[in-house]
């Protein structure tokens, strides 16, 4: 173990961890779904409601790199039709979902446990990019967190509570994980993600 001053690349990777711990609040990350709905008897505590933003915008097709610095880099998304681990192909998916829809409308969302993982019901529209195509998917999300609360290891998407097994599927959702970060741009900095919006 080496002692001495960290190097400008850990005290730069440092500062990003201190910066979403949970002294972070929505706004520091811009985080736009606040208005987060809980089931009876059902509480969540402040950074809770900051990971539950966080990932319901990434759910409305709002990814920023703020926001998914809640995430550790070797996170977790799983849904019916992908399996992306690392923090290339999680940040590839989300960048991909702004991508190839043209609307996306979340019709209802209810946190139901405050546990680890985080349970939430969610209902989207989603209408598809030059085609017009819509669908309404009816999910249960779960978002597992690290044992201190404060970042993300892993969220699963479970259309109508499942996500399909079997080698197939297995086969098909690793695929979607390794080609979309391919073809999905990914800023690299904040500054570059700021320009890209003006």
């Amino acid at each position: 173990m080496s002692t001495g001053t960290p190097s400008s690349t850990a005290q730069v990777q440092k500062s990003a961890e201190m910066s979403t711990s949970a002294s972070s609040n929505g706004s520091d990350l811009g985080i736009e779904s606040t208005d987060i709905k809980t089931a009876t008897g059902v509480s969540l505590s402040p950074q809770q409601r900051v990971l539950v933003g966080s990932v319901l915008d990434l759910f409305a097709g709002k990814p920023t790199l703020k926001k998914l610095q809640l995430w550790t880099d070797d996170a977790t998304f799983a849904d019916p039709l992908t399996k992306a681990e690392g923090r290339r192909q999680y940040e590839a998916q989300w960048y991909g979902l702004k991508a190839a829809f043209s609307e996306i409308e979340q019709l209802h969302q209810s946190v139901t446990s405050s546990g680890n993982p985080i349970t939430m019901d969610l209902k989207t529209r989603y209408k598809v990019k030059g085609v017009g195509s819509e669908q309404t998917i009816e999910s249960v999300i779960k978002i597992h967190t690290t044992p201190s609360g404060d970042r993300i290891t892993k969220v699963e998407d479970r259309w109508n509570g499942n996500i399909p097994e079997g080698a197939f599927a297995k086969v098909f959702r690793n695929l979607n994980s390794v080609v979309v970060p391919a073809f999905v741009s990914v800023p690299k900095s904040s500054e570059e993600e700021e320009g890209k919006r003006k």
